[in-house]
Parts: structure tokens; sequence; C-alpha cells
């Protein structure tokens, strides 16, 4: 499964996008964390959400395949779409590194 991935849901001719990543976190402990934005196709992210941390790539790989399952089983398809909120979610991805490094102090 790719560390990158898009699903998106048609309903009442909306279309509903959730973009999903899986990224390191900082001080490179084998940390890392499940990041995802989710909106309306077209528009800026409503919501961008993370889960984590996670012991390892292959542990964030496995919550983000079981999280995936359980989109498709709401109607939601992977799709081909390339990410256009993906440096929303790089934001994100600093903030939980900062918070990171303040509890390191």
């Amino acid at each position: 499964m790719s560390r990158n991935l898009c699903l998106t849901r048609q309903c009442l001719g909306l279309v509903t996008r959730i973009e999903c990543c899986v990224r390191p976190l900082a001080r490179e402990n084998g940390m890392w964390t499940l990041l995802f934005a989710a909106g309306m196709t077209g528009e800026q992210p409503s919501t961008i959400k993370s889960q984590g941390p996670f012991q390892g790539a292959v542990v964030a790989e496995t919550m983000l395949q079981a999280i995936v399952e359980s989109l498709t089983q709401q109607g939601y398809q992977l799709a081909d779409d390339p990410q256009i909120w993906c440096l929303h979610m790089q934001a994100h991805l600093r903030q939980l590194n900062g918070a990171q490094e303040r509890l390191a102090l």
C-alpha cells in the first residue's frame, strides 16, 4: 500500500475527499504518524487530523490500511488524483514535531 492515498465519495452531487499520508516524526526516534486532510473537492480542507505516534513505518502503514478498508466500506473509493492538500498536512506535521521537541526539553 502506498504511503500517500486519496479517497473520494460522491453524494448528492458533491464529492468528499480524504487525503492520507504516513510520515516520520522528527528526532529520528523511529516514531511515525498518520496525517489526514478532508473536505470537499475543489476547496480547502475542512479538517486536518493525525493519528499516532506509531513505532515504525510498518505499524503506521498497517493502521492506514485498516482505516482505508473502513472508509471503503462507507462508500469511499481510492482515487488516482494527485494530493492537493499536502502543504496543509506538512504544516500539521511541523506542529506535531514542534510539540514533540517541547516535550523533549
